[in-house]
């Protein structure tokens, strides 16, 4: 599964839709904040995913750790108990949580662990929806082993 939490850019979202019904994922789940995943650009830019997966708006994070997800955060910066995406065990029921373009996610959202994907160069962080793309792949070739 993928939370979209306070996702602004419509683009962004309807790439992460596109990329989590390509990787299999069951579900995204869109906290208050995020743009309306029904408008046109969402649309346009899912690329017709958006009729093919599970979307609910409105979710909480507490929400989907009560259905028995292991919520891992997505950060571009080395947090404490951050793993490389893919060294970690993404195995099992898995929600890959998403954050807002210009803030992240807050360090203060309760999580099971937390994702970072190392760069080569000197960008400071990947776009999160291409960051997306990457992590659910990770969570399709683990479950697929």
């Amino acid at each position: 599964m993928v939370v979209a939490d306070k996702i602004s850019d419509p683009g962004n979202l309807g790439t992460i839709l596109r990329s989590a019904e390509a990787a299999g994922a069951s579900a995204v789940m869109l906290t208050s904040g995020t743009v309306d995943a029904f408008s046109p650009k969402v649309v346009r830019a899912s690329a017709g995913a958006i009729f093919n997966i599970p979307v609910f708006e409105s979710v909480t994070l507490e929400e989907v750790a009560s259905l028995g997800f292991k919520t891992w955060g997505s950060s571009s910066h080395q947090l404490d108990k951050s793993v490389d995406f893919n060294a970690a065990d993404l195995s099992g029921r898995v929600a890959i949580v998403l954050g807002n373009e210009a803030h992240g996610l807050s360090m203060n959202t309760k999580l099971d662990g937390w994702l970072t994907i190392q760069h080569a160069g000197r960008s400071e962080s990947l776009n999160v929806a291409m960051a997306a793309t990457l992590l659910c792949f990770e969570v399709k070739r683990q479950h697929n082993k």
